[in-house]
């Protein structure tokens, strides 16, 4: 059996559809499909997310290694309330609070959390809401980001890599319109990503 035909199988099991599971990780319901059946790879991301949703490990969605809840305790992470210049993540003004991911997930790279402010995100992010982000110096397009321009405070932002630069994106144009970036205003400002989103979290 395959990753895609045991994500299958445990979500007919619940009586899901596709659009339902892929909501709840926030993945694309095309993509879930294309994984399902054995298109797309599943990724290492997305597997932690699924098993998440699902309560198995990710071994068992990858190798098919027997589907056991996991009672491991979650790793604790910090939310900080803006990033600085002079990466590391560390260089910090403040810890807002902790958020726990799973140790599946934090054995994957290193992780923080970052608080959400303003609305140029909407309707995926809303003020306040916070984000699981994996540090790491790139992503691909189409994958929301933590960017760092000119040393200011991070701003979340959907990445999109064109010749010539990138563009920034948010959700809600009437906030926030695309800006580009060339390679020069790349180094030269410098733009920095520091890393992936790859989960949003709500307090209602």
């Amino acid at each position: 059996m395959t990753s895609g035909q045991r994500i299958t199988k445990l979500r007919k099991e619940r009586d899901l559809q596709q659009k339902e599971v892929a909501a709840a990780i926030g993945m694309n319901r095309i993509v879930l499909n294309r994984i399902e059946l054995g298109k797309r790879p599943l990724r290492d991301d997305e597997a932690v997310a699924l098993a998440d949703f699902f309560h198995v490990t990710t071994d068992y969605l990858l190798k098919g290694v027997t589907a056991q809840p996991r009672d491991k305790k979650g790793v604790r992470i910090p939310v900080l309330g803006r990033v600085v210049a002079g990466i590391p993540i560390e260089a910090v003004e403040e810890i807002l609070d902790y958020e726990e991911i799973t140790p599946e997930l934090a054995a994957t790279g290193e992780f923080f959390a970052l608080q959400v402010k303003g609305d140029s995100m909407l309707p995926k992010l809303e003020e306040g809401d916070v984000v699981i982000v994996k540090k790491q110096a790139d992503v691909e397009t189409g994958d929301i980001a933590i960017v760092l321009v000119n040393g200011d405070e991070a701003t979340i932002k959907q990445v999109k890599k064109v010749n010539g630069g990138i563009m920034l994106y948010g959700f809600n144009p009437d906030v926030y319109e695309p800006h580009f970036y060339s390679n020069q205003q790349i180094e030269e400002l410098p733009v920095r990503i520091l890393g992936k989103v790859i989960e949003s979290r709500r307090s209602w």
